[in-house]
């Protein structure tokens, strides 16, 4: 059984047991748990896609730790106006590990 969940503005196949690096979630530390709603849930050959029937089913996670992604280094430069900006961004994961999927009905 997999399910697709939608977090962070993306969405991830995701089985139980699998561990993946997602956009910041908000729990307080490690081994809080996660629950998503699935958009798509898969059980052999059963596919369930409808927001109705997937009212009840949900993926719970458990919460291993954070990790941080590369540093990205931009910079902004006018001609002629000595308009010139540095900046620098670097994006916050939270490592999650899939405990659980289950239909609700």
């Amino acid at each position: 059984m997999y399910a697709v969940i939608k977090t962070g503005g993306k969405q991830y196949r995701v089985q139980e047991g699998e561990r993946l690096e997602v956009e910041r979630v908000a729990p307080e530390g490690d081994g809080d748990t996660v629950s998503f709603v699935p958009v798509l849930l898969v059980d052999g050959e059963t596919v369930i896609a409808g927001a109705s029937d997937l009212a009840g089913a949900s993926v719970a996670a458990k919460v291993v730790g954070e990790a941080s992604g590369p540093k990205i280094r931009g910079f902004t430069y006018k001609n002629k106006t000595n308009s010139r900006r540095r900046w620098g961004h670097r994006q916050h994961y939270t490592t999650i590990e899939i405990t659980g999927i289950s239909k609700g009905n």
